[in-house]
């Protein structure tokens, strides 16, 4: 295990070694984070890819971006492999240290190990039914847990994978799934006993900092079954930790399709309506945005209105990143980078300061 975790001054040192990287740094949780992060969720499950992203962490790391975003499910605990033996050897070789670097992972959904076993289910029974592990209405949608118990065997098996003593943020991953199933009541519920186990894992110096990872909840409007409301989550935090929980971080989507965390106001904030954005900000909480080129679907084809509105940029795939890390309240966009070309391209993007706001809030007026 590598000892440590994130550290203000150690992200605030790497932050200042980037000295063409001025534009690029940003306050979250008390941490100096790169505005842009590296994702690691799509992907073969060969040794093809393990090598790309390998080398793509490496170059993202001594290349001014210190925030790598994963979960144990992608590609089936193999990302978060990579993200370890990547990790050990630049902190190994002394070119890292452990407190320049934010690492994020998730724990929610069944995963299998490495590759999709020949019989899926009997091994999902043999690993988690069997071992007393995943009881018989813990599951939702075939996919979904977050007993206190699931969570406890996925973060265990999150911190063997990083190879971390700590992990910065722990995600409770897609909570909103479980809504399908359960009533409001019952989700709260739920999501206290997860807080609870969280909480614990932070005392145990397991995570320092957890939160939830979204798709849809955050995006949803407040009449939708899977909508999620930030001030119901801090309540149930504020109940299980007190003024001092460690609730910290939400993550979802936010991209040039999916613009509902800046135009939908779904949110409470002083007995008023706000968007998920502002919500977070009011309430002191960090913000990744996912998707940020949507799996590579703006990355070309963007209409002139975006091409024009961000100037010091060559490819549509930069254009629509710049849009995520001009957003207000964003504090970093992750973004899927399994090559080095990848990473090359976001961090010419990280050199080129964010849009101005006026500029920005233009695009939703021609719109």
């Amino acid at each position: 295990m590598i000892m440590g975790r994130a550290t203000a001054a150690g992200t605030s040192a790497y932050a200042a070694h980037f000295t063409d990287l001025s534009a690029n740094y940003r306050p979250m949780i008390g941490l100096a984070t790169s505005s842009i992060g590296l994702g690691t969720y799509l992907g073969e499950y060969d040794e093809a890819t393990d090598r790309a992203y390998g080398d793509a962490i490496r170059a993202a790391l001594l290349g001014g971006i210190n925030l790598i975003d994963t979960a144990v499910n992608y590609r089936f605990q193999r990302s978060e492999r990579n993200v370890g033996r990547a990790l050990a050897k630049l902190i190994g070789s002394g070119e890292i240290r452990r407190d320049q670097v934010i690492v994020a992972t998730k724990g929610g959904y069944i995963t299998f190990d490495g590759e999709v076993p020949a019989d899926p289910r009997g091994w999902f029974d043999e690993h988690f039914v069997r071992t007393g592990i995943v009881g018989a209405d813990d599951m939702v949608d075939g996919s979904h847990c977050m007993t206190a118990k699931w969570l406890a065997t996925m973060l265990e098996m999150s911190r063997q994978n990083l190879g971390l003593e700590t992990i910065d943020i722990y995600y409770l991953h897609n909570p909103e799934t479980q809504l399908a199933a359960v009533s409001r009541a019952d989700f709260l519920t739920r999501v206290r006993a997860a807080f609870e186990y969280l909480e614990s894992a932070v005392a145990d110096g397991k995570i320092a900092v957890y939160g939830t990872a979204t798709w849809n909840g955050f995006r949803m409007p407040a009449t939708d079954r899977t909508w999620l409301s930030l001030d119901e989550l801090l309540n149930v935090a504020r109940e299980v930790g007190g003024d001092d929980h460690h609730f910290r971080a939400i993550q979802l989507p936010v991209n040039l399709a999916m613009p509902e965390a800046v135009t939908l106001q779904n949110q409470t904030v002083a007995g008023g309506r706000a968007t998920i954005l502002q919500a977070a900000k009011a309430a002191g909480i960090g913000v990744c945005a996912s998707a940020s080129l949507l799996q590579g679907k703006l990355s070309r084809g963007l209409p002139e209105v975006i091409t024009g509105a961000f100037s010091g940029l060559v490819t549509d795939a930069q254009r629509a990143l710049q849009f995520v890390r001009s957003t207000p309240g964003v504090d970093c966009s992750l973004v899927g980078m399994k090559s080095v070309e990848h990473v090359r391209a976001a961090l010419e993007t990280a050199a080129v300061a964010p849009a101005p706001l006026d500029d920005y809030l233009k695009l939703f007026q021609r719109s």
